[in-house]
């Protein structure tokens, strides 16, 4: 089962005693800041929840699965997500 934005927004709104436009607003700015710390290669770290770095791809060689052709995948960014030990002990 996932919850969308908007049940997430309703469910902490009513966790925090607060609206749910003022739980929006704050989740719009967490992710910009997200965003733009992993656009300057800057790590945030939640302690116990969780870690949000940028990663380095390496160019390689992949292969077009319609053609079979080899072809040059270029060198690129990605971005990691690891969880913390709260949010793994909640999965069990």
């Amino acid at each position: 089962m996932a919850k969308n934005r908007s049940e997430l927004v309703a469910e902490v709104a009513a966790k925090a005693d607060t609206s749910q436009a003022s739980v929006n607003s704050v989740l719009d700015a967490l992710f910009d800041v997200f965003a733009e710390s992993i656009a300057k290669d800057e790590k945030i770290t939640i302690p116990g929840w969780l870690a949000v770095e940028r990663t380095s791809r390496a160019a390689r060689t992949g292969r077009n699965p319609q053609t079979g052709e080899t072809i040059q995948i270029a060198a690129g960014h990605s971005v990691k997500l690891t969880a913390g030990s709260k949010l793994k002990a909640s999965a069990k």
